[in-house]
């Protein structure tokens, strides 16, 4: 039996070659978006290795990874570190509601106790405040 003809050895190579490709574009564009990311050299020099990794694809990724790898690193830490803030600070804002139901229950009794709303108005908003807590 020649196993080489065998067709589920076809499909094991299809998705080999479909994964070497698609880890290959990645670390494309990776390299692209950290070259562009970089602010610590021009872009004379951004231009160059961008033409060299287009033209010289293999030699200009190895020759990025093994010369950047540590930078390209700690930038990708500090981007992580600044949306993660971003994030907190999003949640922070938008979780946290100045009094709660508490302080708007506060505000209605104040208001029906001046006489501005109806017993029935402030046992809606009662109500309402209770809900959405």
């Amino acid at each position: 039996m020649d196993f080489t003809q065998h067709p589920f050895l076809h499909i094991i190579w299809s998705f080999f070659i479909i994964f070497v490709w698609v880890a290959w574009f990645w670390l494309l564009i990776s390299i692209g978006i950290d070259i562009f990311r970089r602010h610590d050299i021009s872009g004379g020099l951004k231009a160059v290795w961008l033409i060299f990794i287009v033209f010289v694809p293999f030699l200009g990724v190895l020759v990025y990874v093994l010369t950047q790898s540590k930078s390209m690193q700690e930038r990708s830490i500090q981007e992580a570190s600044q949306q993660k803030r971003a994030m907190d600070d999003y949640i922070r804002a938008t979780a946290t509601t100045p009094g709660g139901a508490a302080t708007e229950i506060a505000q209605a009794k104040a208001l029906r106790d001046d006489g501005t709303i109806t017993e029935e108005e402030f046992n809606a908003i009662k109500a309402r405040a209770l809900a959405s807590s």
